[in-house]
């Protein structure tokens, strides 16, 4: 199962994320229909754009409490000074990822940023 997690600033459009996972998915070789779930931090669930992108898809759109953001904290592989004053975690998109796939799940690889929006991809089953 592949999770595609997603941080943003406030008011992004649906475009602006489906833009960034589309980015994350290229970059990794891989396709919109691999993509079962879209998580994103809890505080971003009124962001309409993150919802609207999620609707789009046709995927679930699950919104990941803070403590298991936090529990995610030390998978990460990027940090961001802005997002930890802001959630105590290092990467949104990634710890959302992560959080949202379960056990055994890892990164794809660093959470890609575009433009006001940040994109990580995580996938079931051991690292390889």
């Amino acid at each position: 199962m592949i999770v595609a997690g997603v941080g943003s600033k406030r008011g992004v459009s649906a475009a602006d994320v489906l833009a960034a996972l589309d980015a994350a998915l290229e970059r990794v070789g891989l396709t919109r229909d691999e993509v079962k779930v879209v998580a994103t931090p809890a505080v971003k669930g009124g962001e309409v754009g993150i919802a609207e992108a999620a609707a789009l898809l046709g995927l679930p759109l699950v919104l990941v409490p803070q403590g298991q953001l936090e529990a995610m904290a030390d998978q990460t592989l990027t940090h961001s000074d802005r997002v930890v004053a802001l959630l105590r975690v290092p990467s949104a998109a990634e710890t959302a990822a992560l959080a949202a796939c379960g056990p055994d799940c890892h990164l794809l690889g660093p959470r890609l940023a575009l433009g006001s929006v940040t994109c990580a991809l995580a996938r079931s089953g051991k690292t390889p």
